[in-house]
């Protein structure tokens, strides 16, 4: 008994040796070492400058005020400009360093001229239908004046004849979405934040294979900082060995030298034969379909379009592929939608990205949706890091009598992001906010609906890394069958959570409050 016990013992330490060596010897485990090596190279300049402060002194506090004139004068985010304002005083020489180093962005620039060149050479696949236009100015001149804002913050025009589904559970998306896969004839095309393996994406992928082998056109990009440590690399040799078309956005190794990897695509996207398209906040894994446990219950959603507002997110695909130097085989007209069905309301594609910094075509979205409110607004947002103008917004909305509520999770992903979250608690309810937590989870949707007549579904969550960081999309609709079916869903999901008091915010320790507090200023990085 005691040999069987001390061989299954050596048999765990060896086990446990060889995962060991196997992440330190993978590809995540030297693109850290990498990025420990630039910390390491960036502060020992910082000591070097530190010997020579003494007889420097003077002109550090000249460079220093400088840096803060720039800073103050610079035409970037509030939540970032404190951010920087603050490294920048307390270590002058090495926030300078730090803020250079991460504001070159040549990659980036790079990016953002090729995207403007699309967006020029496709301006025609833009076009706003004046019928479309006007049905929606006469069904609701709210919703046709902020139709039109979206579309001149550079995101697309308002289509009809599309039938809009909301799905309450991310287990729902991926049900329906994977039938609609096997129906595929033309084309199927996926982009996502997150791939994983396990048994949604062993499922998916075998349909991938099958209809590529078939002679379908399929596509695939991924994120790679996103599935980098849970989608092996011979997963996607299968893949291309099947025929798909896979593209990996923004690899780290690439850019470890310029923290260029800080723009992610965050998109949840998928297209099948131009006619129906997905979108919402779940992501190709598991746990987004409840199949594994992490962080309690997992309160995802899911959006389809079918018919013509299929074509905003179908077109942003085919601009994302392009931008990274993938072929298209034909002209953007063949992927447009084929169906039209007769159905009621309207819908309008919301794309974001750092291409358009400062201007945030998501976050001024949400502004301008919860200051036309009147009776209500609901969000649903796994994380809550936003500026003044947001805050002021939801405290301006609640203290005009407007019904606003925020849903959050009760199990939180990520803990430091809870705490930043936690930090704007106790002013929003003192300005009438409702807050709740969903006791069982984990709520990981992104959602907002005002007055039970707009909504948007999405990728876009309430923080500055959606705002300006990451590359977002998203469904807004106008006096759809499907806003009830979100309001239903909200309100069985309100009934799952704890109302957030003030009693519950000063039972928090000490500790905690003070932890929110500091982390709250370097929120852009959370």
């Amino acid at each position: 008994m005691k040999e069987n016990s001390k061989k299954a013992g050596i048999h765990l330490l060896e086990k446990g040796k060889r995962g060991i060596f196997r992440v330190i010897f993978s590809r995540s485990g030297l693109i850290l070492v990498l990025l420990a090596m630039q910390v390491l190279f960036l502060f020992s300049i910082f000591h070097w400058f530190e010997a020579f402060l003494p007889h420097i002194y003077g002109g550090v506090v000249i460079f220093t005020f400088f840096m803060v004139l720039y800073l103050l004068n610079s035409a970037m985010d509030p939540t970032a400009k404190i951010t920087w304002l603050v490294v920048v005083m307390l270590l002058p020489v090495f926030g300078a360093l730090l803020f250079l180093y991460t504001q070159k962005n040549i990659g980036h620039r790079a990016l953002k001229k090729r995207y403007a060149e699309l967006n020029t050479e496709t301006a025609e696949t833009l076009v706003q239908s004046p019928e479309t236009a006007q049905a929606l100015g006469q069904s609701d001149p709210g919703a046709a004046a902020l139709a039109r804002y979206v579309q001149r913050s550079g995101c697309y025009p308002g289509y009809d004849h599309t039938a809009v589904t909301y799905f309450p559970l991310g287990e729902d998306k991926f049900r329906e979405m994977l039938i609609q896969l096997e129906q595929a004839k033309r084309f199927i095309f996926l982009e996502y934040f997150i791939m994983a393996e396990g048994e949604i994406w062993d499922r998916l992928s075998d349909i991938l294979c099958r209809k590529s082998r078939q002679g379908v056109e399929v596509k695939l990009i991924f994120d790679d900082f996103g599935s980098m440590m849970r989608m092996p690399n011979e997963k996607i040799d299968a893949l291309q060995d099947a025929g798909v078309e896979v593209r990996v956005f923004n690899p780290v190794h690439h850019y470890v030298n310029r923290l260029y990897f800080n723009y992610r695509d965050h998109r949840k996207i998928t297209c099948v034969d131009g006619d129906i398209a997905y979108t919402g906040g779940a992501n190709i894994a598991d746990e987004y379909a409840n199949l594994i446990e992490r962080f309690g219950y997992w309160k995802d959603c899911g959006l389809r379009l079918e018919g013509e507002g299929a074509w905003g997110l179908t077109r942003e695909f085919l601009q994302m592929w392009q931008r990274m130097d993938g072929q298209l085989y034909h002209e953007y007209d063949y992927y447009r939608p084929l169906h039209h069905p007769l159905e009621q309301g309207f819908c309008q594609t919301v794309v974001d990205g750092p291409d358009d910094n400062p201007n945030n075509a998501a976050e001024d979205l949400f502004l301008q949706m919860i200051g036309r409110a009147r009776r209500e607004v609901y969000i649903t947002t796994p994380y809550l890091a936003i500026d003044e103008s947001m805050l002021k917004a939801l405290c301006l909305a609640a203290e005009s009598g407007v019904d606003v509520r925020l849903i959050m999770p009760g199990i939180p992903d990520h803990k430091f992001a809870y705490l930043v979250a936690e930090s704007y608690f106790d002013q929003l309810m003192a300005h009438d906010v409702k807050i709740y937590t969903f006791t069982p989870g984990l709520v990981h949707g992104k959602t907002v609906l005002t007055d039970r007549e707009t909504a948007f579904v999405g990728s876009v969550n309430m923080d500055y890394r959606s705002f300006q960081l990451h590359f977002e999309c998203g469904e807004v609709f106008y006096g759809t069958p499907a806003i009830e079916t979100l309001l239903e869903d909200m309100d069985t999901t309100m009934a799952h959570c704890a109302p957030m008091t003030p009693e519950r915010m000063a039972e928090r320790p000490f500790w905690r409050r003070a932890m929110g507090t500091v982390l709250r200023l370097f929120a852009m990085w959370m």
